[in-house]
């Protein structure tokens, strides 16, 4: 009976050494080969997974370190950048709240009169540059160059039979047999009918014109921001029919109080920050209207983003900051920054190379994706710039 029960209390001793083993290592070994070395049929294979749980407990109990597989996070690749706290030199700037505008936005008017017979265009829509945006009924136009060819060809006439007069009335006056009178009568008839022929040319030009306007065109590429009207409703000259601007060529417009108006004159240099947590842009050029407002005493000044800078739009809001002299700060990678919640903190590497969260306090975000570090952090410190990873290690 003795011998029979040895086998029963060993099966039940391996499945618990197994069941320890596992919850030691965090599950990783596999479950169903731990599962089967708890049980009587389990032979080779359970001896061979025991003996790796039993290797794997003997590093646990010499390093006193939980491995994670064969390597962390860290050594595995995820988070090899690696970046150390320095300060540096960089732009003190003011910051200045600040609105986009488009340094080219036109509203098209109609120049003809006329029902709106198309539209191929719609708000939000990229309209290449000389693209018919609409068309009016140029019915009336038509009608009326077809009227002024008509007054040309009465007038052509009038002029042959003017000119002809002129003629005869010359070669009389030359053999004296016609007054001085009936000579200027036919001179000035003459020179009449050619400045009437010119006239009606020039009124013929003018319709041809106005039969042109009733083919709306976009003067230069961009995006139709509104439409004013719609298929079947009436134009009338000075009516507007659709506004557009070109989003590759804007600027942020800004205020800035007196007392900070001459660094700015004087660095003219700003950086424009989109959003929070994104890069800094540089202004590609900036421009200080001669003027300022009489009752705040700030001046206007436009920074001209850089040349296609994003799906930007006009009245956007945008923070600006002026440059207005250097300063020395000590900045981390923003990517390397955790913010959850109220807390944020950086993963700082020890001398095992293990990275420990630790809180910090900062400052303003900084050109080229760095942040200012005001506490909670020394320079010389080693920090790892994937967060996530960190995280995954630390737990």
């Amino acid at each position: 009976m003795k011998n029979k029960s040895k086998p029963k209390t060993s099966y039940a001793v391996r499945w618990l050494f197994a069941l320890v083993v596992a919850t030691v290592l965090g599950a990783s070994l596999p479950i169903a080969a731990l599962a089967k070395a708890g049980t009587p049929d389990g032979g080779n294979d359970a001896s061979a997974t025991l003996t790796a749980a039993h290797n794997k407990a003997a590093v646990v109990a010499k390093n006193g370190v939980i491995p994670i597989d064969a390597k962390s996070p860290l050594e595995r690749g995820k988070s090899q950048a690696i970046a150390t706290v320095e300060y540096r030199s960089l732009d003190a700037t003011f910051g200045s709240e600040a609105v986009i505008e488009a340094e080219r936005q036109s509203t098209v008017s109609a120049q003809v009169a006329g029902r709106v017979l198309e539209i191929n265009y719609r708000p939000g829509d990229q309209v290449p540059a000389n693209a018919v945006i609409m068309r009016i009924d140029p019915r009336m136009a038509e009608q009326e160059v077809e009227g002024m060819d008509a007054r040309i060809n009465e007038a052509r006439v009038n002029l042959d039979n003017t000119r002809r007069q002129y003629q005869r009335v010359n070669n009389l006056f030359k053999e004296k047999y016609v007054s001085q009178a009936d000579y200027d009568r036919a001179d000035a008839a003459f020179k009449a009918a050619q400045a009437q022929l010119k006239t009606l040319l020039a009124s013929r030009g003018q319709a041809e014109t106005s039969a042109e306007y009733a083919t709306i065109s976009a003067p230069y590429g961009g995006v139709m921001s509104e439409l004013h009207v719609e298929v079947g409703e009436m134009a009338v000259p000075g009516k507007p029919l659709a506004t557009g601007f070109d989003p590759n060529d804007l600027r942020a417009t800004s205020r800035v109080p007196q007392a900070f108006i001459d660094q700015v004159r004087a660095s003219h240099k700003a950086w424009v920050e989109t959003a929070p947590g994104k890069p800094w842009l540089e202004a590609r050029r900036i421009v200080i209207l001669p003027a300022a407002d009489p009752r705040t005493h700030d001046t206007e000044v436009r920074v001209y983003l850089p040349q296609n800078s994003g799906d930007w739009m006009p009245g956007q809001f945008v923070q600006v900051h002026f440059v207005t002299g250097v300063e020395r700060k000590l900045v981390v990678p923003q990517a390397a920054i955790l913010q959850r919640s109220e807390l944020t903190a950086v993963y700082v590497l020890n001398q095992k190379d293990e990275p420990r969260l630790r809180q910090i306090r900062v400052g303003e975000i900084q050109p080229d994706g760095l942040r200012e570090v005001l506490a909670g952090i020394r320079a010389g410190e080693r920090i790892s710039l994937n967060p996530v990873a960190a995280t995954e290690y630390a737990h």
